[in-house]
C-alpha cells in the first residue's frame, strides 16, 4: 500500500485528510478535536451549536428573538472551539466552517477568529468578503469551498485585489457530496465541468495565469471520497488532500446522536435522494419518513408559497434567502434549522439527515476517527472480530 504525502496550511504540517464541516452540530468539538489530534484538519460547523449545551438550549427554549439566539450560538461556538483545541493539544488544525448563505455569517466569522479558530472555511455561496471578515487575524487560514474553476477564478481574483490569497481551497463535487450542493439545480450535478479530471487542470491554469506557483495554494477535493484508492486517485490528479464528510459523521467521536449515525449507516443507495433545499440549492439526504412525506407534498407547498417572516419556525431567520420565509416557489418549503436539529437529536421521524451518495468505508460498523484516517491513508481496515465490514 502507498502512504500519501503530507501537506501544509499556514505552517501547520497536516496529513492529507480534511474532515468536512457538517451542521447542525454533527461536527462539533469531539469530532473536530479528534481529527486534529490525529494530525489532520478537523472542522467545526458553526451554526446553531447551542443545542450541544443544556444551559444555552434552555435559555433559548421559548425565544423568538434572532439576536438573542445568535448570542447564545456565539457562546456555544466559543466553547466548542476551546474544547476542540484542548483535545487537539497542538496537533493538526482546528477549522470552523461558516456558510456564506447564513445571514449572520460575518459575526460567526469574527466570533470564530476571536475564539482561536485556526482556519475559516466558507462555502454555500462565493466567499468574496473572506479577507475583509478576517481582517486583523492574519494568522487565521482562509479556505473557500468551491465547485469549479470558474468560481475559483472569481474568488482568487477578488481576494488577490485585497492582498490576501486563500491559504487553501476546497473543490467539492456536487454529484457525490452530502448536504447543500454547489450546483444551480439537480440537473447540473453530473455535469462534466465538476469532474476532477476537468476541474483540477482548470484551476491549475487559473494559478498559472495569475502567476501563482503550483503548490502555493493547496487544493483539497471532496465528494465521494470513501476509500484509500480514491484518496490516491485524487492526489495523482494534483490534489494536495481530500475532504471527507459522511464517513467521519458516523465515527465514534461524531457529535450527533447514535440514531443519526444509524440512519446514515443503514441507508441503501435508493434511500439517498436529491431535492431542492430552502436555500435554493440542491441538497442530498436520506429519505426518512419526514423527507418522504415532504417530497410527496413539495409541489403543492411550492404552489402556495408566500413571503411571510412569521413562517420562520425556529425564530432564528438563519438564511439570507429562505424558500419558506421568503415565498420562493422553486425552493424548499420547510424550516431547515428545525429539521436539522431534530436529526442531530436522533429524531428519525422528524429529522433531515444529510448524507453523501457513496457507501461507507466500514459498512454498518461504527469505528474511531483514528481507524478511519489510518484506512484512508494506508488501505488497511481494522479487525472486525469476524464480523464483516
Amino acid at each position: 500500500m502507498t502512504t500519501p504525502r503530507s501537506f501544509a496550511i499556514r505552517g501547520h504540517a497536516l496529513l492529507p485528510i480534511v474532515q468536512g464541516g457538517m451542521g447542525v452540530g454533527v461536527s462539533a468539538h469531539r469530532l473536530a478535536g479528534a481529527v486534529a489530534r490525529a494530525g489532520a484538519m478537523g472542522t467545526i460547523a458553526s451554526i446553531d451549536l447551542r443545542h450541544h449545551h443544556a444551559d444555552l438550549t434552555e435559555q433559548g427554549k421559548h425565544c423568538r428573538d434572532k439576536d438573542e439566539l445568535n448570542r447564545l450560538n456565539f457562546i456555544a461556538l466559543d466553547r466548542e472551539i476551546g474544547a476542540a483545541l484542548d483535545i487537539a493539544a497542538g496537533h493538526g488544525l482546528v477549522a470552523v466552517n461558516v456558510m456564506k448563505a447564513v445571514g449572520a455569517h460575518p459575526a460567526y466569522v469574527r466570533q470564530a477568529c476571536d475564539s482561536g479558530a485556526q482556519a475559516i472555511v466558507m462555502g454555500a455561496g462565493l466567499p468574496l468578503d473572506l479577507a475583509e471578515l478576517t481582517e486583523g487575524y492574519p494568522e487565521v487560514a482562509l479556505i473557500p469551498i468551491l465547485s469549479d474553476a470558474r468560481g475559483a477564478a472569481i474568488v482568487l481574483k477578488k481576494l488577490a485585489r485585497k492582498g490576501r490569497l486563500p491559504d487553501a481551497m476546497v473543490i467539492e463535487h456536487p454529484q457525490y457530496a452530502g448536504g447543500h450542493l454547489g450546483a444551480p439545480n439537480p440537473a447540473d450535478l453530473a455535469n462534466a465541468r465538476f469532474g476532477l479530471a476537468e476541474v483540477l487542470p482548470g484551476i491549475f491554469k487559473v494559478f498559472d495565469d495569475m502567476g501563482i506557483a503550483r503548490g502555493q495554494i493547496p487544493v483539497i477535493v471532496g465528494g465521494g471520497i470513501n476509500s484509500h484508492e480514491k484518496v490516491l486517485a485524487a492526489l495523482a490528479l494534483g490534489a494536495a488532500a481530500v475532504q471527507v464528510g459522511t464517513p467521519f459523521a458516523v465515527t465514534e467521536e461524531g457529535d450527533a446522536h447514535p440514531n443519526f449515525k444509524r440512519v446514515l449507516l443503514d441507508a441503501k443507495p435508493e434511500d439517498i435522494v436529491t431535492f431542492m433545499s430552502v436555500a435554493g440549492l440542491p441538497a442530498r439526504a436520506v429519505k426518512t419518513p419526514w423527507l418522504a412525506n415532504y417530497l410527496k407534498r413539495e409541489s403543492k407547498l411550492q404552489a402556495v408559497a408566500k413571503a411571510d417572516p412569521n413562517r420562520c419556525a425556529s425564530g432564528l431567520h438563519c438564511l439570507t434567502q429562505c424558500g419558506l420565509r421568503d415565498g420562493l416557489k422553486k425552493a424548499g418549503q420547510f424550516c431547515i434549522d428545525s429539521q436539522l436539529v431534530a436529526a442531530l437529536k436522533g429524531e428519525v421521524n422528524k429529522g433531515l439527515f444529510f448524507r453523501g451518495s457513496e457507501s461507507l468505508p466500514f459498512s454498518s460498523a461504527i469505528r474511531s476517527v483514528q481507524e478511519l484516517i489510518d484506512y484512508l491513508l494506508t488501505g488497511m481496515k481494522p479487525d472486525f472480530g469476524g464480523v464483516p465490514a
